[in-house]
């Protein structure tokens, strides 16, 4: 049976509101009785005890704030009574414990994906076409279209016919605020000729030249990382020639990162080809010689050790950290025990959730790097006259996370309670098994490509707003906090844990249904609504402040 409120932790002095409750109503948990001084919406927050300014607040057992000035019992959390504030992190000496979940009903299971020469196995099979300057973007979209289109990649037959629609109303005299043209999916095109190739990506961008030297820098090891990830074929690179992100610095980052690199990579220079209609030919029919022989690869059994999966949060809410995150955490905990890997980023969004990451690392070099990033990071966002505390946005605060620590250690909770194996920089690649942190903004699309950089082949997002983010070559799956948003949203929507608010499921029951699924995505058996929409959204950090 749903409760009406929920205490996270045994230390915490609030209780969360599991539906609207209203002034003057009591409520009743663990035998005490709260009369409510505030209506409480459904996600938000009331006091358990009278508190002072000064107070502490405590949330999934730890500081999320203190207490502006006196409130009583049963008064809503708000922004005017409660301000950020997280405890202090400092390095103690490794003594964690951890038991992993009993995964004896996934031993012995397996993926079908693609096998690469390097031993890693890809969950899809992209083709990449990557511009080294912004220049580049619009001769992309000249052959994305023209791909796409010939090549049954594209989603958009639908509104293009709808738009047609229109044209023809208008051109015979109607009225277009009375018509009523119904959406037609007549005209998608479902064969493709290469039934091996996932999709064709593009990754536009503005960067390359102008701006500082370690932009490009920072640029050029992104673009290696995803020609080198495991769900790539193969890689057509367009370059305009004069800009600061040479071919050739491009090209040593790649061999760099994997020196027996051997995918199929097509590399075309504007400045020097005969004119950009060649180029644009020539670029669209060697990378069609590549399509042939990258279908020719076929997916393959592969262990669950052998799965990457990025843990994302986006448009959270204030069920985030009770449902959506925690059952993604049990996933990744079971992942973990199988000998697979988990990337936990968004380091403005583990600030209050750094003791207890730094306690479970266990390299003592890892843990001080941990320490070092989070630190320089923060003081960045400080020195620009910002602040981690200046995460949450107007959408987080509107449903509940009234602080950054608040979100924070709910967002912490997509990780799982296994130990950190290691902690990664922005575009360094996942080499051991296990939990792993790493260095992105909480930015979604920043976030999500850094992930993908780092070796992510799946990633888990959840979120209770709803967001339609994805990626060009890491499908996005989207879990969502609660049964409105599904039922709202379910077009963007893959997974359901609302049935845990409403007391129909356990997080365990919930993180094993989960993992069910990242099996059958991995598999292809499933395609996520992120790629089936071509959501490719891909936006390099630049290393300033982003939040």
């Amino acid at each position: 049976m749903k409760q009406q409120v929920l205490k996270i932790h045994p230390k915490d002095n609030v209780l969360v509101a599991l539906t609207d409750l209203k002034a003057g109503q009591t409520v009743t948990y663990q035998g005490v009785d709260y009369v409510l001084v505030d209506d409480i919406d459904a996600k938000h927050k009331f006091y358990m005890t009278d508190m002072n300014a000064g107070d502490e607040v405590s949330m999934y057992g730890t500081l999320v704030g203190k207490v502006q000035f006196t409130v009583r019992a049963g008064a809503v959390m708000n922004t005017d009574n409660l301000k950020h504030a997280a405890a202090p992190y400092e390095y103690r000496p490794y003594h964690y414990s951890w038991q992993a979940p009993d995964v004896s009903k996934f031993e012995g299971r397996t993926f079908n994906g693609y096998h690469r020469s390097d031993g890693k196995v890809g969950t899809a099979n992209y083709w990449l076409f990557i511009p080294t300057v912004f220049c580049e973007n619009r001769n992309l979209d000249v052959i994305r279209e023209a791909l796409h289109n010939e090549l049954g990649y594209a989603v958009t037959e639908k509104y293009k016919s709808y738009t047609h629609q229109l044209v023809e109303a208008y051109q015979n005299g109607v009225d277009i605020s009375t018509l009523d043209a119904p959406l037609s999916f007549e005209g998608v095109r479902h064969n493709r000729p290469f039934k091996n190739i996932d999709g064709i990506k593009f990754l536009n961008h503005q960067g390359g030249c102008g701006g500082i030297r370690q932009d490009a820098a920072v640029l050029s090891k992104l673009l290696a990382a995803y020609a080198d990830h495991p769900n790539v074929a193969g890689v057509t690179v367009l370059s305009l020639g004069c800009q600061n992100l040479q071919v050739q610095d491009f090209t040593k980052d790649l061999k760099d990162r994997n020196p027996n690199f051997d995918k199929p990579l097509f590399i075309f220079e504007q400045q020097q080809s005969q004119s950009e209609e060649n180029m644009i030919a020539l670029a669209i029919k060697k990378t069609f010689e590549g399509l042939v022989e990258a279908n020719k690869i076929e997916r393959q059994p592969a262990p669950l050790s052998k799965m990457n999966v990025g843990v994302k949060c986006g448009g959270s809410d204030g069920f985030s950290g009770i449902s959506a995150n925690p059952a993604v955490g049990y996933c990744s905990d079971l992942l973990v025990g199988l000998g697979a890997t988990v990337l936990l980023a968004e380091f403005p969004e583990l600030c209050g959730a750094e003791q207890d990451l730094i306690d479970r690392t266990k390299d003592e070099l890892a843990a001080k790097k941990f320490i070092g990033l989070m630190g320089a990071y923060s003081q960045a966002a400080e020195n620009a006259g910002s602040g981690f505390h200046m995460n949450p946005s107007p959408g987080n605060i509107k449903d509940g996370l009234i602080t950054d620590a608040i979100k924070s250690n709910g967002a912490a909770k997509k990780g799982g309670t296994s130990p950190v194996e290691d902690v990664l920089d922005y575009t360094e690649p996942s080499t051991k098994h296990g939990l792993n942190l790493v260095c992105t903004p909480g930015n979604d699309v920043e976030a999500t490509t850094g992930k993908a950089a780092s070796g992510a082949t799946l990633i888990l997002f959840t979120t209770g707003l709803g967001t339609p983010t994805g990626n060009p070559v890491c499908p996005v799956i989207k879990v969502s906090t609660n049964n409105a948003l599904t039922k709202r949203m379910g077009d963007i929507i893959d997974i359901n844990t609302g049935p845990v608010i409403e007391g129909e499921k356990t997080i365990e029951e919930m993180g094993e249904d989960i993992l069910e699924y990242c099996i059958k995505a991995a598999s292809g058996e499933i395609i996520p609504k992120s790629v089936l929409l071509n959501q490719d959204d891909f936006i390099p950090w630049k290393r300033g402040v982003s939040l």
